[in-house]
């Protein structure tokens, strides 16, 4: 006697599977790149930092933020954003601080004044792309690496910061 199994994944399960093949090739580029390339001529903090936001990216998505945009710049003004996506109907504008330790400063709290006043002028130029108003909101996402770098990161999201300093 046959008999049919039907298994039924939940959306957070498919969600979290359907990432997963474009994150292993990223990150397999990544590794190659590194092997078989000349090394950029970049600071280590920069590769650092780009590490972080990738994580970022992939984690805020696990998350079920849509990701629309990527370190976006106005040619009207200064600074950059992160990331940009929304959260079901809200934008969200997302500074990323990365971190290789705890000791100094975390990473949340290094969001200053003139970088929040750069971020806000950045994210009405792009609102300035919506004809009817939205709901947005501003997050820091903060990704804390171990010395080794080897290991996962940490990452903590803080939803609805503040951009008054």
């Amino acid at each position: 006697m046959v008999t049919d199994i039907t298994v039924s994944f939940g959306p957070s399960f498919r969600r979290k599977l359907a990432g997963l093949p474009t994150q292993t090739i990223i990150r397999f580029l990544d590794w190659l790149a590194e092997h078989t390339l000349p090394p950029e001529k970049i600071a280590a903090h920069q590769r650092t930092g780009r590490r972080g936001e990738e994580a970022a990216y992939f984690y805020l998505r696990k998350l079920g933020y849509i990701m629309v945009a990527r370190n976006f710049r106005s040619p009207r003004c200064r600074g950059e954003i992160d990331l940009i996506g929304w959260q079901e109907d809200v934008l969200c504008f997302i500074e990323v601080k990365t971190r290789t330790t705890r000791d100094v400063k975390p990473g949340e709290a290094a969001v200053d004044e003139h970088k929040r006043r750069q971020i806000a002028a950045v994210a009405r130029e792009y609102l300035r792309l919506f004809p009817l108003s939205c709901q947005w909101r501003f997050d820091v996402v903060s990704v804390y690496y171990d010395e080794s770098q080897a290991s996962r990161p940490q990452i903590e999201v803080f939803r609805n910061a503040s951009l008054k300093g």
